[in-house]
């Protein structure tokens, strides 16, 4: 008895998506019933017509049907991958809720988990094994108009170490910071792994891990790669394209920075990013301290990228207010995992980043007694030990200064050296406080509502890269970081400072990069160092028409009415032989 194909075909589900449907995914539901019809796509969607507005609102609630943030960053990773334009507006018109998703804290969970939450390729792993064909990977990349790029290497993910391949999570949130918060188009935007390994036995024996299981490559081996690297960007995108790296060990960051600056057009969002925005946040403080930059004493928990980047600018902003160099220096006090670091210490450990903020005086174990001794002004924490702010110290803050500056800036919130109401409520509430991640607000004695300000990367970084482009900056110098920090500071309201907060509200981030972005062009071709001729009349009219548009194009070209043809006189008309 015969029987049919499919009875001796394995059962299986088949989910047919039509080819004309391809598109759906591009704006789903805000297609009009005419574009339905004449993209053949009629009948494939719901007969509803939602508007983009509607479509953000359904995001919303979405997005709060679920409780673990982790779960929250899948559904906005799934929607990027969907639709680019919806989750842009979606990130950009709720920036305080959903950068602590995108970005930290929450991204750092989600590099945790990467093997987990990875759902498709977003971006370029490069291995050491492609050393010597890193430009055939580059050519890989569908897109040819890349301008920016965000590169790890996975070392040093936010204060949670060396996570190898998993630490892509970080060069994907950057760069959709990059959109949503500067209009730098999505297109343009590249994140960038470069995978040599990983020295976390953890990821190692994850069966999970997604990317090369042996010990990092170190060494000549690895500096040929990385120089691999740079050439094969400039050859591919030419010198312009804008390289940020990102998360890098500090042995690294630094010295890679001090090798690439002025060849290429790159910048370490670590050491230079973090200053900035820091620096941006001191600045503010003393519209209510009533004091100059060069009238504080700081002392630094950590003298990793973060602090040392901090402690550099800070050395040039008070250079600009009169200071001398030594002088400057000698207002730094830094501690690091063996203490103070002074001249000749016993226990060593300085390398010539750290010998320049070395103290002369005798060696001094503790932060306890180093704040004793310095009696700073400003206490600054970036080296993600949780908790190193203790009440006693910050008790301390509070008895030397009338409105002691803590920042606790170390990622993500379980590596704070202290949280917001610590430092309030161990100061009677004086304290000047800003802090890397998210917190609450508090209430104070006197019934006041104080906003801790979130002195996030994501100020600058936007802001700076969208500068760059717009005025084809190859050489990222220094003055360019002290500008934006100068643009940040000066935006801030009196409000903001009335209510506690160093930074404006994450609601006007968008506004901020813009101002930023002004700044960086106008100070470019000041010094000569913009190469997009000639120079725009209106520079903040040029920057707003190179930024990506979050509405809807439209699907169809436009219509319009034309003559028809004049009738052909008869006697030239065809004629066809009848055979």
């Amino acid at each position: 008895m015969e029987r049919d194909w499919w009875q001796l075909t394995p059962r299986r589900e088949v989910h047919f998506i039509p080819d004309n449907l391809a598109a759906y995914d591009s704006r789903g539901m805000a297609f009009t019933i005419e574009e339905r019809q004449a993209m053949g796509i009629h009948g494939l969607l719901p007969p509803r017509v939602k508007s983009q507005e509607e479509q953000v609102e359904l995001c919303k609630l979405s997005i709060e049907r679920y409780e673990d943030p982790l779960n929250k960053y899948i559904y906005l990773m799934g929607l990027l991958d969907r639709n680019e334009h919806l989750f842009y507006r979606f990130v950009g018109e709720n920036v305080a809720d959903t950068m602590p998703i995108v970005y930290t804290p929450t991204v750092g969970l989600a590099c945790q988990k990467f093997g987990l939450v990875y759902r498709r390729p977003r971006g370029l792993f490069i291995t050491i094994h492609d050393k010597g064909h890193v430009y055939d990977i580059l050519k890989n990349w569908p897109e040819t108009d890349v301008r920016a790029i965000v590169v790890t290497d996975g070392e040093r993910i936010l204060g949670l170490g060396d996570l190898g391949a998993c630490g892509m999570g970080i060069p994907v949130g950057k760069l959709s910071l990059y959109t949503a918060l500067a209009g730098i188009k999505p297109h343009q935007c590249l994140p960038i792994t470069l995978d040599v390994g990983t020295n976390n036995q953890t990821m190692l024996d994850d069966p999970l891990y997604i990317g090369l299981r042996q010990r990092r490559v170190r060494g000549a081996e690895y500096d040929e790669f990385i120089d691999e690297f740079m050439q094969a960007v400039v050859k591919r995108f030419g010198q312009n394209c804008l390289i940020q790296f990102e998360d890098f060990a500090n042995a690294n960051a630094f010295r890679l920075l001090e090798k690439y600056r002025g060849r290429y057009c790159t910048f370490n969002d670590d050491i230079q990013g973090t200053a900035a925005v820091a620096v941006a946040g001191l600045i503010a403080s003393l519209r209510i301290t009533n004091k100059r930059l060069s009238d504080n004493v700081f002392v630094f928990q950590g003298a990793g990228e973060a602090s040392l980047g901090i402690a550099e600018l800070c050395v040039m902003a008070m250079k600009n207010e009169g200071t001398s160099d030594a002088d400057a220096r000698s207002k730094i006090w830094m501690v690091d995992s063996k203490g103070l670091i002074v001249k000749n210490r016993p226990e060593g450990g300085l390398n010539e980043h750290k010998e320049k903020f070395a103290q002369n005086c005798s060696p001094i174990r503790t932060l306890a007694e180093v704040v004793n001794v310095a009696k700073p002004s400003v206490l600054i924490g970036a080296a993600a030990i949780g908790g190193a702010f203790t009440a006693d110290i910050l008790r301390a803050m509070g008895e030397l200064n009338a409105r002691p500056v803590v920042f606790a800036l170390s990622n993500p919130t379980s590596k704070a050296e202290c949280t917001a109401e610590e430092a309030y409520a161990n100061t009677d509430d004086r304290a000047i406080f800003a802090s890397g991640s998210p917190f609450p607000e508090y209430r104070a004695k006197d019934g006041r509502v104080l906003r801790p300000g979130q002195g996030n990367n994501a100020y600058i970084f936007p802001g700076l890269a969208l500068g760059v482009l717009c005025a084809g900056i190859v050489d990222i110098s220094e003055d360019f970081m002290l500008l934006a920090a100068e643009a940040l500071a000066e935006i801030v309201s009196q409000d903001s400072l009335d209510h506690g907060s160093l930074y404006p509200p994450l609601a006007e981030i968008q506004e901020c990069s813009v101002k930023i972005a002004k700044k960086v062009l106008e100070h470019a071709y000041r010094t000569g160092k913009a190469s997009v001729q000639p120079q725009p009349l209106d520079a903040e009219a040029f920057i707003r028409a190179q930024m990506y548009d979050v509405r809807y194009a439209a699907a169809l070209p436009p219509r319009y009415a034309w003559p028809a043809p004049a009738h052909a006189p008869a006697h030239v008309a065809p004629r066809v032989a009848v055979m």
